[in-house]
């Protein structure tokens, strides 16, 4: 059965696109955007088995990834009806649901509050109250900081990294009830990885992000000397801070020798996209960020 998605607009009732059930529910679907929602419960999950004392209690890890899952979901949809105007004005984001007419803007709304709110609940009653509280902060923080700002400075970059980096303290937090510096340390790999790769896909993208207005560093800086400079600078530092979890007991030596093998591969792409500022290296170090963050974590908690 189809259905037509509509609005008003001045001219009156405007027929958008015509849906069948199925491309409705993979358009909800896509709004979570899955893959991002993806690494977010990857990272969180790796929090969760690293603050666990002994056995990891796999139910209770299921538990608290589901909760983390519905948050990323709806923030990420309600992320999507913010920036809708926005994304209709670029290439790579004007086929989303919004700004297609897949979808209807209250409709996004209605679903994002949902996700978001039911996931709140979850986490504070059926997980623990603390990781429903760092859930508030990354709520807060990329919906009222980072995505408005983005539009205003490229220092948007580096307040989204804060609510960016806050997975795994979630993950942890739901297996201990607590954050020790061990969770923070996580925060600080995750934080610093998060630079090289965004940075990457701005520069890849700096036509599009300048067309719709978003001010990121390759947008107000075109030669791209500041942006190579940071790429590096935040590559060099998340190398040290990567061999941290070995430091503090939180993994062994097999994840210690594999940290340095990853950060000097991650280290090279970024090196290598810093001196051509091409989009072929900066795609190549896109990809090596999309690799480097899982392989590193699947190793930490391999050799807890």
């Amino acid at each position: 059965m189809k259905e037509f998605a509509i609005e008003l607009n001045s001219a009156g009732v405007v027929e958008l696109e015509r849906l069948s059930a199925r491309e409705r529910v993979a358009a909800f679907v896509e709004l979570t955007k899955p893959r991002i929602t993806f690494l977010i419960v990857l990272t969180s999950a790796a929090g969760f088995a690293l603050g666990s004392r002994g056995r990891i209690d796999y139910a209770a890890l299921s538990s608290a990834m589901l909760g983390i899952a519905l948050l990323s979901s709806g923030i990420a949809t309600l992320n999507q009806y913010m920036e809708r105007d926005l994304d209709a004005l670029m290439r790579r984001t004007a086929n989303r649901p919004l700004p297609s007419g897949k979808l209807l803007p209250w409709e996004a709304l209605v679903f994002g509050v949902g996700l978001t709110v039911m996931a709140e609940v979850y986490l504070a009653v059926l997980v623990n109250p603390l990781s429903a509280l760092l859930g508030l902060t990354v709520i807060s923080g990329y919906l009222f900081g980072y995505t408005p700002l983005k539009t205003k400075t490229s220092l948007s970059t580096l307040v989204g990294a804060f609510p960016g980096a806050v997975p795994p303290l979630v993950g942890w937090a739901a297996a201990r009830g607590n954050i020790g510096i061990e969770a923070w340390v996580l925060f600080a790999i995750l934080f610093l990885w998060q630079f090289p790769h965004f940075l990457a896909i701005a520069w890849m993208y700096r036509e599009d992000y300048s067309r719709a207005g978003i001010l990121m560093l390759p947008v107000v800086e075109p030669d791209g000397r500041v942006t190579a400079q940071q790429i590096v600078i935040y590559t060099l530092l998340l190398l040290p801070v990567s061999l941290l979890p070995t430091a503090l007991g939180v993994s062994g030596k097999i994840y210690l020798y594999g940290a340095i093998i990853l950060g000097l591969l991650f280290l090279y792409s970024s090196v290598r996209a810093a001196l051509s500022k091409s989009r072929q290296e900066a795609r190549r170090l896109l990809l090596a960020s999309v690799i480097y963050l899982p392989l590193l974590f699947i190793v930490m908690v391999l050799d807890r």
